[in-house]
Order: structure tokens, then sequence, then C-alpha cells
């Protein structure tokens, strides 16, 4: 699991730390002040520690970091994630188990990062799931990746892509991915499947198949979670980042989403979640209360600011919950009129 993050110097991000981490972890803010940026940097360094060293992977931790946080971010050069105007690196710190992972590079960086420390082991898969569904865009991210080598679907995509492309595994699956398995079905009442004959993805629903393409988006980001967890890509000791969970979802299927989020929680399995949703804040809320289980938060600020708070404590201070307060209270007003 990890315990602790730290950043410095990095997009609209001057200096972060957020510590004491649980299970299930929520980045909340306005458009613009890095939310999605953080969880990319966590992730690009959660996989470059679980490639290094993985069957015949011949490159060094410093190349495959570097190749990562390229294709993640997809910038001319990877100096450009050092905030600008700043003359102090980028520094970046892990803290995994207790054990430390940290790299920094300046803003001239463009071939390789040099400052690379930390020796972890990492067995299991992570994965990110990007605020768009990739199902109906499979093809095109493989052909624009593998072939053209351009830039387009940056790194979570495309890993996701792959991940998704192993096949289903049989036999007994752990109970908690089992129990979320049939959740996440009963939620899409039915369930999406790769055709290899036809070479593309269908939504099957009793004994009738349609198109990917004319399938609801939230049914199909739900249903590359269900996939994940069929084919066993995600394990026990995965972590899932997971980018505006709320996108193309009604607010019921994202209480029952934010449900079985927990539920594999409670697997080993850790989560970091950006989000500008007040009825996923509010759902964890409810979550955390019920089941008195620490859910750290960190708000971002447009001016540099974060504070970190716990959702077990109350709902943190924050323009989304202050919004829809104020919807509230306005609403309110008007009943009295």
């Amino acid at each position: 699991m990890i315990n602790k993050i730290q950043l410095e110097q990095t997009g609209p991000i001057e200096k972060l730390e957020w510590d004491s981490l649980s299970s299930i972890n929520l980045i909340i803010g306005k458009n613009g002040t890095g939310k999605t940026l953080l969880l990319k940097m966590i992730y690009a360094s959660i996989r470059s520690i679980e490639g290094y060293g993985r069957g015949d992977e011949p490159r060094s931790l410093s190349q495959i970091l570097f190749d990562k946080i390229y294709w993640t971010f997809q910038v001319n050069k990877i100096g450009d994630l050092v905030r600008k105007g700043s003359e102090e690196p980028l520094s970046f710190n892990i803290e995994i188990d207790g054990k430390r992972f940290n790299f920094s590079f300046g803003k001239d960086t463009e071939k390789q990062i040099n400052d690379v420390n930390g020796n972890i082991q990492r067995s299991d898969n992570s994965i990110f799931f990007p605020a768009k569904e990739v199902l109906s865009l499979f093809h095109v991210i493989l052909k624009s990746r593998e072939v053209d080598k351009m830039f387009g679907f940056d790194d979570t995509y495309y890993d996701l892509v792959k991940a998704l492309q192993s096949r289903p595994s049989k036999g007994r699956n752990y109970d908690a991915f089992a129990q979320s398995r049939q959740k996440l079905e009963d939620i899409l009442s039915g369930r999406v499947e790769f055709d290899e004959k036809f070479n593309q993805w269908f939504f099957k629903k009793g004994n009738r198949k349609f198109s990917i393409n004319l399938t609801a988006e939230g049914i199909k980001k739900i249903a590359m979670l269900d996939t994940l967890l069929g084919n066993r890509y995600i394990g026990t000791g995965s972590v899932i980042f997971i980018d505006e969970p709320e996108s193309a979802l009604h607010p019921e299927a994202i209480g029952d989403f934010m449900d079985i989020i927990y539920l594999l929680s409670q697997s080993g399995i850790q989560f970091f979640i950006a989000t500008h949703s007040y009825f996923v804040i509010k759902k964890l809320y409810l979550i955390s209360q019920k089941e008195k289980t620490s859910l750290p938060v960190l708000s971002l600020g447009e001016t540099d600011e974060y504070f970190n708070s716990n959702l077990l404590q109350g709902l943190p201070k924050n323009p989304i919950v202050d919004e829809s307060i104020a919807l509230y209270e306005e609403e309110i007003e008007l009943s009295w009129q």
C-alpha cells in the first residue's frame, strides 16, 4: 500500500505532502488545480516500479520511469512538467509499505532522469481508469501507439487497452471479486464480452448482443472494471486510479459503483479517486461514517493551497461541497417565499 506522497514544483503544484493514506483516497478540487496530473504522476511511478525487473525487461528503472512519464504526459520534453517559473527541480517521493522511491529532474530534462532512488519490488498490476471509456476506441488506441507511435492516447489509455486484452481466467476467484462482479453485472443488466471471431467488443444482455458503439458510455466504463476482475489482471495488491468516476453515470449508479469500490478495498486493493462530483464525495462520506473507516481527502486549491482532511471526521471544506450546500440553501429560501 502507498503510505505517503510528496511532490514539489510539478505543474500547478508548488509543494504538497499527503500522508496517512488508506485503502480509498480522494482528490478533489476545481478544474486546473492538478487532480489528474497528481493521479498520473503517482501512476507513472508505481507502474515503473512494477515493470522494473519483471520478466526479460532489459531497461533500467531510470529508463522505464522516463518512458512511462514521457508517454503518460506526452510532452515535448519531460522538463516541461516542472512548474513554470521555478528554478528548482521537480521532486517526487512515494512511500510504499515503509520503503521509499523518489526521483527529480529539472526543466531542461529531455532524454533521461538521472536522479532516481529506491529499490521496491512489486509483482502486482496497477491500472488507471481515465474519464473516458476505451472499449469503442480499442483498435484505434492500439494502432496509434503500436503502429503509428503517435501522441494522442497516453499511457493510461494504452495500458488499460493492453490489460483488457487478457482473456478471462477460469477457476474460483477471490470472494470479494466474485461479489463485486455480480454487483457490477446487476448494474449493467448484462455483461461486456470480447468476440474473437469478430475481433470486437459486444454488450451481451441475455441471448442478445449489441455493438459496443451502440452501448451507453456508463455501461462501458463499469464493464472495464468487471473485465479486469474477470481476467485476473487486477489482484489483491493492485492500486487502481480512477479519474472522474462520475463521468457518464447517473447518481444511483455512482452510489452502487462506490459500494463496489469499498468492497474491493477490503480485499487489499488501494484506490485513488479524483472527482469534482458532490455525489461521489457524499457517497464516500456515508461509507466512511457507516463503516467507521479512514478515507483521506486531498483538497487542491487554485493558488497553490491544499488541505488534508478525512471523511471520517466530516465533509471537507471545498468549493464542490460549498456550492452544493449553497444550492440547497437557495432552494430552502425559495420554498419560504
